[in-house]
């Protein structure tokens, strides 16, 4: 069970969602334009904070690394909060936009439901790895507010793979006995991809088999078959 369908965000689709959500603190009037420099910041932004640490890093480091002036940057946020709230509540956009509409024919089954979200958020985090790693890593040293809307995502997050989780238990696709924590002990095998990517790159591991190795591991925790009769036969006949 794959992603198939499902859009996963560009870095354009990302700025453009930013200019939407926060067209009261962005002067700027021309969405093209506004979207360009958007991208040059963002990605200067999360680039400099993922090296040095976004409380270490200053609107001027951000305006030499963007190419985009000191009165210009006033343009779209007015402080550094602004724009860590513009790049968490992206995070958290992102998240519901891909995990919350699953395809009806996935929906149907929590043994597809469930695979289709471990694909799918691993990679939503591959296509925007430099945002998922900034929230994980700069989480602890965020001000409380913003560090709650990191909780929120996370929480968001695993809410997907609880609810899926409980429905195959109901209909018998799931152990009864899996564990009670199943949806908070599969989160880190999902932040594993982009915590640790140096680790699996170094070691030439493709995200398809790591997704299928934590399915694998997931449904082997749930009490599920790792394959079903069908997928069996045609593993098979291949």
């Amino acid at each position: 069970m794959t992603t198939a369908g499902t859009h996963l965000p560009t870095t354009e689709d990302l700025c453009r969602s930013v200019l939407e959500n926060n067209r009261d603190s962005i002067s700027i009037q021309k969405p093209e334009f506004a979207v360009r420099k958007l991208a040059l910041i963002l990605n200067a932004a999360l680039d400099l904070s993922n090296k040095k640490g976004f409380q270490a890093m200053s609107l001027r480091d951000l305006s030499r690394a963007s190419g985009v002036s000191m009165g210009g940057l006033y343009s779209y946020f007015d402080s550094k909060d602004t724009l860590l709230k513009m790049i968490l509540s992206e995070v958290t956009g992102a998240v519901e936009a891909a995990l919350g509409q699953p395809p009806a024919e996935v929906r149907q089954s929590p043994r597809d439901h469930l695979l289709w979200l471990i694909d799918t958020h691993i990679r939503l985090t591959e296509v925007m790895l430099p945002w998922f790693t900034f929230s994980f890593m700069e989480a602890k040293n965020f001000p409380a507010a913003e560090r709650k809307l990191a909780i929120d995502s996370e929480e968001l997050t695993e809410s997907y793979f609880a609810e899926v989780l409980a429905r195959g238990q109901q209909d018998g696709s799931f152990s009864a006995d899996m564990p009670p924590l199943m949806a908070a002990l599969t989160k880190p095998l999902l932040q594993d991809w982009y915590v640790k990517r140096a680790k699996y790159r170094r070691r030439k591991v493709h995200i398809d088999s790591y997704i299928a190795m934590v399915q694998n591991i997931v449904l082997a925790a749930c009490g599920a078959a790792t394959k079903t009769t069908a997928e069996k036969a045609e593993s098979d006949t291949a």
